[in-house]
């Protein structure tokens, strides 16, 4: 039988991975490379479209090189991509109206901050409490607690539909075009052929409906966000995403799956039965829970998104993010506590603990169970003794204990019961955070041989489609795993302590941007010893706070 080639596109917040997969699931050729991330204002972080779409297409070129294949001998290719970065285009002239806006950007958290406090959204919040006491139905009580936020797409669009002229007369006149950043990359894919996103990209931008499998009406009106301007929402597989322009690498190349990075996870980690966990660490952390069909409704902030659907099949997941990991890990490297982070591990573990230190890693805000993106990061408890390692140490086990905390949500909110946790990403190469969460949660924690799983999903849905395996549970026979780490009892009992300081040190942390003026402070000088102004006079500086607050 003839050989068939599976491409898999993953573009990531930091990383642009393009994989060839052959019919036993084995990479036979690869090539990555940075995306560059701009920041052009305090706050903003964004992605030149033209600098993106040219990486794009030479990694895929290179996987080519290195796999000894060429575009023609490709079968089919997946593409997986970021969730909540966003981009807005011309329909007429297909030029985009700005950047891409990424997930990590904070410019509009003004507005997160303004409408969460509003009469207005606290009113919708309390009517969705009030039908959810009468109907008992999930979605109403999902609406009770909903908080904006700032990784949602939501109020960056508006920010932008406010403050980009071109954008916001282009609405008006229905030229306007939005999508995610899969749906942009099947747009130039397809030689602007088509205007689609899936299911899993949707419901992560925070004006999709769940519970409806519709755009959510009540947002559109809410935002003003034009019908118009959306994408059709598709499967996440099958072949209606058609195929690449023969332009772009010579020959036509089929499109049988795009899916947000998160389900392409879930796929390479198997997660395909309900209560089945995997943990992604990459630029954040990840934490997924198969909820089968239905959305799960959360009362401490665990996001209720679509895993996926093929035909019939609708499978939900609830999710809780911790925003930043692997830029802790690049921040704390450039910092100069570590050379690399391959050697975090061994430094941490060379001390017995961090010394009564304690980081709260929010460069990005904190996720459940907080839902605050006004608190800061930093290290609480540094004294004389304080050495490089236990800072190492310190920051290491905040990814540990924010993971934790997540799955001490999932414990509180549902009835299901988990045997295990499935890691992936970057930063699940560390051994000490690894065994951590295996010792907090007390479940064993498998991480495979190859840490890229959004990759190999996008290989298993593609190869389910093109029947290069006929079930999941041929799937499930070819997974690989690398490490287990099992839960040790008496180490969980030995954090009991220190994890609570560190919940308490949290705590301080939580609101520190919220309503905060800087004081302004005016110096007088005045001269002691003449009226006139030299070098040799003697001043006197004194400074006032205009405001009169401080930050707690």
């Amino acid at each position: 039988m003839e050989e068939k080639y599976i491409l898999t596109l993953d573009v990531g917040t930091t990383t642009i991975r393009a994989y060839i997969y052959n019919s036993k699931a084995e990479t036979v050729g690869k090539s990555t490379e940075q995306v560059v991330l701009h920041y052009p204002s305090p706050g903003f972080v964004e992605i030149d479209p033209d600098e993106l779409w040219t990486s794009i297409v030479a990694v895929v070129q290179r996987s080519f090189k290195d796999a000894g294949l060429s575009a023609h001998q490709i079968t089919a290719m997946g593409v997986s991509t970021q969730r909540g970065t966003f981009i807005t285009w011309s329909r007429r002239t297909a030029r985009p109206f700005h950047r891409f806006i990424t997930w990590k950007d904070l410019r509009a958290d003004k507005l997160v901050r303004q409408w969460n406090e509003s009469y207005t959204w606290k009113l919708v919040r309390a009517g969705s409490y009030a039908l959810y006491l009468i109907s008992r139905s999930k979605r109403f009580r999902a609406g009770s607690v909903l908080k904006f936020m700032n990784t949602q797409t939501t109020l960056r669009l508006t920010w932008a539909l406010q403050n980009i002229a071109a954008l916001k007369k282009a609405a008006e006149n229905e030229d306007a075009m939005f999508g995610s950043l899969d749906c942009w990359l099947l747009y130039k894919l397809t030689g602007n052929k088509v205007h689609m996103t899936d299911v899993s990209s949707a419901s992560a931008t925070g004006f999709f409906d769940p519970f409806t499998m519709q755009w959510a009406a009540w947002a559109l009106m809410f935002f003003n966000i034009p019908m118009s301007a959306l994408p059709t929402v598709v499967d996440t597989a099958g072949d209606h995403f058609t195929s690449t322009s023969p332009s772009i690498w010579g020959h036509a190349i089929p499109i049988r799956s795009c899916m947000a990075d998160q389900t392409a996870s879930m796929w390479g980690s198997c997660c395909f039965d309900v209560g089945d966990v995997k943990l992604t660490m990459g630029t954040g952390t990840f934490f997924n829970i198969n909820t089968g069909t239905s959305p799960h409704a959360s009362v401490s902030g665990l996001y209720p998104i679509v895993g996926w659907r093929l035909g019939e099949e609708l499978v939900y997941s609830a999710e809780g993010a911790n925003n930043d990991t692997a830029s802790i890990i690049k921040w704390a490297q450039a910092l100069g506590l570590f050379d690399d982070p391959q050697d975090t591990a061994e430094i941490a573990m060379s001390v017995p603990d961090s010394d009564g230190v304690y980081f709260i890693p929010a460069f990005s805000g904190l996720g459940p169970p907080y839902n605050d993106g006004t608190a800061a990061s930093g290290f609480i408890g540094m004294k004389p003794s304080t050495t490089r390692a236990h800072l190492v140490r310190a920051v290491l086990e905040s990814l540990a204990f924010r993971t934790a905390q997540l799955y001490a949500c999932v414990r509180a909110e549902t009835t299901l019961r988990f045997s295990g946790i499935r890691l992936d990403g970057g930063v699940s190469n560390n051994d000490f955070i690894a065994q951590l969460i295996a010792d907090l949660t007390g479940l064993r924690v498998e991480r495979p041989v190859d840490v890229e799983m959004s990759s190999l999903g996008c290989a298993h849905i593609v190869g389910l489609q093109l029947g290069i395996w006929e079930s999941k549970d041929a799937l499930r026979k070819i997974r690989k795993v690398g490490c287990v780490f099992k839960p040790r009892p008496q180490v969980r009992k030995s954090y009991e302590v220190p994890m609570a300081r560190w919940e308490d040190a949290v705590k301080r942390m939580c609101g520190w941007y919220a309503n905060y003026k800087p004081p302004q402070f005016i110096a007088t000088i005045s001269d002691s010893s003449s009226s006139s102004v030299t070098p040799q006079n003697s001043f006197k500086i004194s400074a006032e706070n205009k405001n009169g607050v401080y930050p707690k």
